[in-house]
């Protein structure tokens, strides 16, 4: 997957994310980010309705945002876990 910083690309395109989110959904969730990028959008996950979700899917979230991806509408818990988990790789 390409990086493509989101200062470069104005517009964007929101991919909501509902329900949970595991290990087996990232192949296709990846897919959407990577047409999103090769059509010159940045891709926005909205994850206001994001129920659930694997330790899996949680470091993608993590790896990829402001990389890859935005991330809106994130329930606090995900953001809570996120930051713990880019805490813990940094120290």
């Amino acid at each position: 997957m390409r990086n493509l910083p989101s200062k470069f690309v104005s517009p964007s395109v929101t991919i909501r994310v509902a329900g949970s989110l595991s290990q087996g959904h990232l192949a296709y969730l990846d897919q959407l980010v990577s047409s999103a990028i090769d059509c010159a959008l940045w891709p926005l996950l909205d994850l206001a309705h994001l129920e659930e979700l694997d330790r899996a899917a949680l470091m993608y979230l993590a790896g990829g945002e402001g990389r890859q991806f935005g991330v809106v509408g994130c329930p606090n818990f995900i953001r809570e876990w996120m930051q713990h988990e880019k805490d813990r790789q940094a120290a």
